[in-house]
C-alpha cells in the first residue's frame, strides 16, 4: 500500500500536467488531468492512440462529473449507481462544453465509478475524475503490476504509484445505457 507522502506525488503529478499509472480492477491503467490538453496530447503520443478514440474517465463519484454529461432518465441513474455490479464504463452524453480530446469522434463521454480502492481514493484525493486508459501502447497487452508498468513507462517520464490491481480478469465492460446496448 503506498505511503501518505506517494499519494500526495502522485496527486501533485496530475495537477502538473504529468502522466501516471495506477492499478485499477483488471489491469493498471495510465491516466491524467482530463482537462489538461498537454497532458492528454502526451498520453495520446505515448500510446500511439488516435484521438477519434474518445477516452475513459475514471470517478470516484457522480459529483466529480456531473458537470461533464447531460441530464440523465431516473432509471438509467439507477443503473450507473448499482454497487453490486462487475466494473463497468457507461458511455454517457456528453455536454457540447466536453473538449474533443476526451470524446473522440462520438457524442458521450465515458465514465466508469471505479471499485478500485486505491483508484478510487486518488480520484478523490486529487478532487477529480482522471483519464483511465489500460497501461500498453495501443495493440500491445496491458501491464499488471507496478513492477512492469515500470520497466515500461518510468523512463518515459510517467509516475507510477504502488499497489496491486484487483480480482477482475478482464477490461470493464463498456454499455451505453440510453441504447441499452453493450459495446463490449
Amino acid at each position: 500500500m503506498p505511503s501518505i507522502w506517494q499519494k500526495r506525488r502522485f496527486v501533485e503529478t496530475l495537477h502538473q500536467g504529468g502522466l501516471v499509472a495506477y492499478p485499477t480492477e483488471a489491469v493498471f491503467g495510465l491516466g491524467c488531468d482530463p482537462f489538461n490538453v498537454d497532458a492528454v496530447s502526451k498520453l495520446l503520443a505515448l500510446k500511439s492512440r488516435s484521438l477519434s478514440k474518445g477516452l475513459i474517465l475514471i470517478t470516484a463519484d457522480f459529483s466529480q462529473v456531473s458537470s461533464y454529461i447531460k441530464a440523465l432518465p431516473e432509471s438509467v441513474m439507477s443503473k450507473i449507481h448499482d454497487v453490486n455490479q462487475e466494473p463497468t464504463t457507461w458511455l454517457l452524453p456528453a455536454k457540447e462544453s466536453v473538449p474533443k480530446w476526451l470524446t473522440g469522434d462520438h457524442e458521450t463521454l465515458g465514465i466508469r465509478f471505479i471499485q478500485h480502492g486505491l483508484a478510487k481514493e486518488l480520484c478523490t484525493l486529487a478532487g477529480m475524475p482522471l483519464v483511465s486508459t489500460s497501461a500498453n501502447i495501443s495493440g500491445c497487452e496491458p501491464v499488471r503490476t507496478a513492477c512492469h508498468a515500470r520497466l515500461k513507462f518510468h523512463s518515459k517520464g510517467v509516475h507510477i504509484i504502488n499497489g496491486c490491481v484487483g480480482g477482475a480478469q478482464n477490461p470493464s465492460r463498456i454499455i451505453n445505457p440510453l441504447l441499452n446496448k453493450q459495446i463490449r
